[in-house]
């Protein structure tokens, strides 16, 4: 039956009119011959009609089932809408219009249709043989959930009605229907509504169910389910190379934490393979899990593009430019932001009654994650400027196809139900099978892609173990230099007990003090901190250093000292600065300082104040002021550099002065392990002067005069 002519058919309609023109027409013999030949030509297609009708109505026979199992297919009664009473066997589904069932819904005059619909089927059996008592039916992977029912009564179903929210696709599936006798077969399909890239024409059954005894459709599954798995091959075996890679990258970067290209591969890695394993043909029970599958997905997916991005940045040696890492670190957050909004507006509950509400917040979250796909495109422009050596031209390659033909796919498929093009889709098929095995140009890319980057950190690793060895040794040599030019044991000075510890924080420091006994018998103490450390530092400090020994042959002035090392810094401290202390003191006592920017000394426990200049190495100065203080007999004066101020314990708290100020009336070596203790953060220079009485003898050196040095 058509709509448009009620009670009668599409033919009947057009042979009376062609009757009707036939009598009123003149009496030429052409024009009466023409409608001669019309009321032929339609009468035998109404002939086919009624007799592909009566085909359509009529039930499907189930031959030879004692041999096997029997396909379900030719024309099926369809029709979109839900009613629990079509499931009655005794539902008069004439007036529905036959379809497919093999093909979507949406070829098949339903284009872009989303919601429920029903499929139904009149079976006979026919030549069974005696031991068939049990019947089932199977049906493979569909786009849809469904319920199944036989003669009215539900057998089983796929999800709860209505499907539950981010699934519209079932995996196989056997449902027993019991003795062998005519029925009524009928499948009540529901489907979510769709998304920015829902295709118009993949949802429904989409497979034709094949019935037989419970024993040949049990091994019908199980040989099916074996050649799914035989297909998926190359997916297990990326799951399994990926996640083995995963954790060695884990495992190698427990090992050096200071290496975050190691991080970022494991993350690469790790989303990477819980992004393929999230496969619903080849783990079936994802699909009673819809929040892995929908959800989980797509943030996984986005995660693997984040960790790319910073993979690029690092392995393309990107990393150097703040403004490029800083624009990572924004994109990234809006695209994982964005991609965990989409789903939650894909678990919004009741979103079927709310279609244009989804649609706005589904289009404004999918750009929020699909405009920053486009930012390797910068990173591999970025890094085609440099000079890049074979490993990081192969990685910028394998990235640029990977992410192009994505970009590609994700742009094609956006809107597909509205411009009807479905190349987007053809894009994700297999391109060919290998001995069952299915290979596609996503998993080419992929693997391509991991054995680049994997080819690339090795490179890196190369090259940042060799960079490595030679700042080692520069360490090792500015720490030789560093021995030369710091003491290890105070001279005696008449009149004058020293006591000095020095722990350098790391390999070598910037710290440095120098204790030189002048002609008079006077005695000159220096204490500085230059600014950076290694060689550079070292560097600075022994050109420091052999100034001042020099100066201390022409002049006794601290001041004077002061601004002749810093005439020799200007220009030479590539942008750093040093600060420095430097004291005269005179066998009776009398005190002269000149500061540059350093820590005021402690004088029996209270802290000094003194007329301090800038530090050395900033700008030209003509003088430095000195002040002259005096020490009594078994008074201290202690000297320090910033790391034992600034010690930091765990919360962030520092030593401060005043502690500092406590601790200085103690030994030099008791107040720097206390600074150490607290939690140091620099190098620790500590450096005491006590006035004892001349021709007594300083206590020996192996206990006050101590000069210790931590690695």
């Amino acid at each position: 039956m058509t709509e448009g002519f009620p009670g009668k058919t599409f033919s009947t309609a057009w042979i009376r009119w062609l009757g009707y023109a036939f009598r009123m027409s003149p009496s030429g013999r052409v024009f009466r011959a023409f409608c001669v030949v019309a009321l032929l030509l339609f009468g035998v297609g109404e002939l086919r009609a009624q007799a592909g009708a009566g085909a359509a109505h009529g039930a499907f026979v189930a031959e030879g089932l004692g041999r096997g199992t029997v396909a379900v297919d030719g024309p099926w009664q369809f029709r979109a809408g839900d009613d629990l009473a079509w499931a009655a066997p005794g539902f008069d589904d004439s007036g529905w219009e036959t379809i497919d069932v093999s093909r979507a819904w949406g070829d098949q005059g339903h284009w872009a249709y989303a919601g429920r619909a029903w499929y139904r089927r009149t079976i006979d059996f026919k030549d069974l043989s005696g031991a068939i008592e049990d019947v089932a039916v199977y049906v493979p992977d569909t786009s849809c959930a469904y319920e199944v029912y036989w003669n009215g009564r539900l057998i089983g179903r796929t999800d709860a009605m209505p499907a539950p929210t981010m699934i519209n696709s079932s995996g196989a599936a056997v449902f027993r229907l019991g003795k062998p006798e005519r029925g009524v077969l009928a499948f009540r399909a529901s489907t979510e509504p769709m998304d920015s890239t829902s295709p118009g024409n993949q949802i429904g059954l989409v497979a034709v169910p094949r019935i037989g005894s419970t024993e040949a459709i049990g091994d019908l599954a199980a040989r099916e389910r074996a050649v799914l798995l035989r297909s998926r091959l190359l997916t297990i075996a990326q799951i399994v190379m990926y996640g083995q890679l995963s954790l060695l990258a884990l495992v190698v970067w427990l090992r050096f934490r200071d290496r975050k290209v190691l991080f970022w591969m494991f993350a690469f890695l790790l989303s990477s393979t819980l992004w393929i394993a999230l496969d619903q043909t080849l783990f079936p029970w994802l699909l009673n899990w819809p929040l892995i599958a929908g959800f989980y997905g797509p943030t996984f997916h986005s995660m693997e593009d984040v960790a790319l991005w910073f993979l690029l940045l690092y392995l393309l040696d990107l990393d150097q430019y703040p403004t490029l890492v800083k624009w990572t670190k924004v994109l990234a957050w809006i695209t994982l932001c964005s991609v965990i909004g989409d789903g939650l507006v894909f678990d919004m509950p009741h979103r079927g009654a709310h279609i244009l509400l989804f649609e706005v917040l589904d289009a404004l979250a999918t750009l929020g994650f699909s405009a920053p796909a486009v930012f390797p495109f910068v990173l591999i422009a970025l890094a085609f400027r440099k000079k890049m050596n074979p490993a990081r031209k192969f990685v910028a390659i394998a990235a640029f196809l990977s992410d192009m033909y994505f970009v590609v796919h994700h742009t094609a498929v956006q809107g597909e139900r509205f411009t009807r093009l479905t190349f987007g889709d053809r894009m994700m098929n297999p391109m060919f099978t290998i001995a069952g095995v299915e290979v596609s140009m996503p998993a080419v890319l992929s693997l391509l892609l991991v054995c680049a980057i994997v080819y690339a950190l090795y490179e890196y690793m190369v090259e940042q173990g060799q960079r490595q060895g030679v700042m080692l040794q520069e360490y090792r040599n500015a720490r030789a230099v560093q021995q030369v030019l710091i003491p290890e044991n105070a001279p005696d000075i008449p009149g004058y007990a020293i006591q000095s510890v020095y722990k350098p924080y790391g390999e070598v420091g910037g710290d440095f003090f120098q204790v030189i006994p002048l002609a008079d018998g006077s005695v000159l103490v220096v204490v500085g901190d230059v600014s950076g450390k290694g060689m550079p530092a070292a560097m600075l400090v022994s050109l420091l250093v052999g100034t001042l020994r020099t100066l201390a042959h022409y002049t006794r002035s601290p001041g004077a000292m002061m601004a002749a090392m810093n005439q020799r810094l200007i220009g030479r401290s590539n942008g750093g600065f040093t600060t420095c202390l430097v004291l005269r003191a005179d066998p009776d006592g009398s005190l002269t300082m000149a500061n540059a920017g350093h820590i005021s000394p402690y004088l029996a426990g209270r802290e000094l104040v003194l007329e301090t200049g800038l530090p050395l190495g900033i700008v030209w100065s003509p003088a430095y002021a000195e002040t002259t203080f005096k020490i009594a007999v078994g008074e201290q004066l202690t000297m320090v550099t910033d790391g034992v101020v600034e010690a930091r314990d765990a919360s962030g708290t520092l030593l401060g002065f005043e502690r500092t100020t406590a601790l200085s009336v103690e030994s030099a070596e008791v107040v720097a392990e206390a600074a150490e203790g607290f939690g140091q953060d620099d190098d620790i220079t500590v450096l005491t002067l006590t006035r004892v009485l001349r021709g007594r003898r300083e206590a020996s050196r192996d206990d006050d005069d101590v000069v210790q040095s931590h690695s």
